[in-house]
């Protein structure tokens, strides 16, 4: 007997749902990567007309004359520090709000908590200021420390919530054992949080990635722009060639997708981590 046979027909009308549902998503995609290769020509005879022969050139015209060489190892040196230094500060914050007792422990992780509800757009202002204080206005720390700081709230309540989710038997034993703090951080709760730690960072360079507002007012220099800030002066530039323009989309959300097929299983295995405990 196939293995498909033992499909319950109940389950059919669910499963073209979700097929139907799947191909409604992936379609402005693939529509985006076919305007992409087509030449202007191409674009009047319809959106589904495909072109007499790719034209890659697009992708040059986009990366060099649009300078999204620069715009795309901008976002590189922004969001490699960012994700990094986030998880990291995530880690040792959730570690102290999971395991350790400390004065004002309730209300500073209320305040972490507020801190996530606060849209940048409601400090983006001072903030403006107190960078050109600094004389960071069109530097790379102008665009990667406050990102940090606005990582580390959703950090140390993610970590913290998985950690409180880890074997408590695995801990207690550590602790009659004499282990110190960074003895059971480093060897006992890391390696149980490898999947958590990944889907935050997955997490976390999404958002970078994709941060338009704070480089958008803290860099006016195209030397520093990052990819969506430098896509939006792209279009400017490029609003009459619509293959370019696609081509630079494209540039920008590339790195995104890749890597979320890359990493999707440790994605999905952070975000159940816990579930059966």
């Amino acid at each position: 007997m196939s293995h498909s046979s033992n499909i319950p027909a109940a389950t059919l009308p669910l499963r073209i749902l979700l097929w139907l549902l799947a191909f409604v998503t992936i379609t402005p995609f693939l529509l985006l990567l076919l305007t992409s290769i087509k030449s202007k020509a191409d674009v009047l005879k319809g959106a589904f007309a495909l072109p007499a022969y790719p034209h890659f050139e697009n992708y040059l015209d986009a990366w060099n004359a649009g300078h999204f060489n620069i715009y795309f190892w901008n976002s590189i040196i922004v969001v490699i520090p960012v994700v990094a230094s986030s998880v990291f500060l995530g880690l040792l914050t959730g570690f102290a709000f999971a395991f350790l007792s400390f004065p004002l422990r309730r209300t500073l992780f209320a305040i972490l908590t507020l801190g996530m509800m606060v849209p940048a757009e409601a400090f983006i202002i001072p903030l403006y200021y107190e960078m050109r204080y600094l004389g960071w206005i069109n530097t790379y720390a102008a665009v990667i420390v406050p990102q940090i700081a606005m990582s580390i709230p959703f950090s140390t309540i993610f970590l913290a919530s998985a950690m409180q989710q880890l074997p408590e038997e695995i801990l207690e034993a550590a602790v009659l054992d004499g282990a110190g703090r960074f003895y059971i951080l480093r060897k006992i709760v890391v390696p149980l949080m490898v999947p958590a730690m990944s889907t935050l960072a997955l997490f976390l360079f999404i958002w970078t990635w994709n941060e338009f507002l704070i480089p958008f007012i803290l860099v006016n220099d195209d030397a520093y722009r990052t990819l969506p800030l430098g896509m939006l002066f792209f279009q400017g530039r490029y609003t009459v060639n619509t293959p370019v323009l696609t081509a630079g989309a494209v540039i920008v959300i590339a790195p995104l997708i890749l890597t979320y097929l890359i990493f999707q299983r440790r994605f999905i295995a952070g975000l159940t981590a816990g579930a059966t405990k």
